[in-house]
């Protein structure tokens, strides 16, 4: 009985250390989830002192990570800038012809400002995962990751500057950020900077440690096609089945001249989980 009890608390000994190890780091540069990925190496070359991330067939395609708040081994996939087309420019459908595709329970992102109401379904953003668009006068970012199930709108602009995203065709996952689930990397075309919205900053480029601008959460919401149709008969439609334009050649602009966060930023900036802002 004793040998039980005495093998017993050394196997839970055991688990408390492992435990610890692991989720607060006593192995210095012990990383649990770190799995080495060649082709990610592959994908990231120096230059003249600067590195630089692949992002598609040119080097001007290429992203410069000199100055990276990401550790480059955790980086998934490589798909190239532009193969998940994110939307510029949106079209919108009523909220009635949308009900040939939405039902009661249907996710959507909603953003109400200025007197309008738009809706993005989280079917239709799983296509596109980043939407540019513009409501009630203001530039807003509704954006949506299937692997995290991050969903929330932004603000476009900052300081001076009015961003334009797209999807980097990364992902990236830390053990320490939202629960651990891979997140995808956006990246602007104004100043070709990347950024990861569960960190809720600019990781890398021009724009680094910029903060991503949340919208105030009365103004948007994370909730379903039915709760809106019923409060908002007269609310837009994100369509379905639209075709992105990519561009070749975008203006570039200098990084907006606002306060950098080399501290995390504020837990009220970052995306809440989905749920957690469920009304307007």
């Amino acid at each position: 009985m004793r040998l039980r009890i005495a093998i017993y608390l050394g196997l839970l000994a055991f688990a408390g250390f492992v435990y610890v190890a692991t989720h607060y780091s006593i192995f210095p540069g012990y990383d649990p989830y770190l799995i080495p990925r060649s082709t990610i190496d592959a994908n990231i070359v120096e230059e003249d002192g600067r590195r630089f991330l692949w992002g598609g067939k040119g080097p001007d395609q290429r992203f410069d990570i000199t100055e990276f708040r990401l550790n480059p081994k955790r980086l998934e996939y490589g798909l190239g800038r532009e193969k998940i087309p994110a939307l510029i420019e949106p079209k919108f459908m009523s909220a009635q012809a949308a009900d040939g595709f939405l039902k009661q329970d249907s996710r959507v992102l909603v953003a109400k400002l200025g007197g309008e109401v738009k809706v993005y379904p989280i079917t239709i953003m799983k296509r596109h995962e980043a939407v540019n668009d513009v409501v009630g006068g203001r530039p807003v970012l509704a954006a949506y990751c299937l692997l995290a199930d991050l969903g929330a709108i932004y603000d476009r602009t900052v300081g001076d500057i009015t961003y334009t995203f797209g999807v980097s065709g990364y992902t990236y996952y830390d053990w320490r950020t939202w629960r651990g689930y891979s997140a995808f990397v956006l990246w602007d075309r104004e100043t070709e900077s990347l950024w990861w919205p569960p960190l809720g900053k600019a990781v890398s480029g021009p724009s680094v440690d910029v903060p991503m601008k949340l919208l105030d959460r009365d103004l948007w919401a994370q909730t379903t096609s039915g709760e809106i149709r019923d409060a908002y008969p007269d609310a837009r439609v994100l369509r379905p089945s639209q075709n992105a334009e990519r561009t070749a050649d975008w203006p570039r602009k200098d990084p907006p001249s606002v306060e950098r966060l080399s501290r995390p930023v504020p837990k009220n900036q970052i995306a809440p989980r989905w749920g957690r802002n469920d009304s307007l």
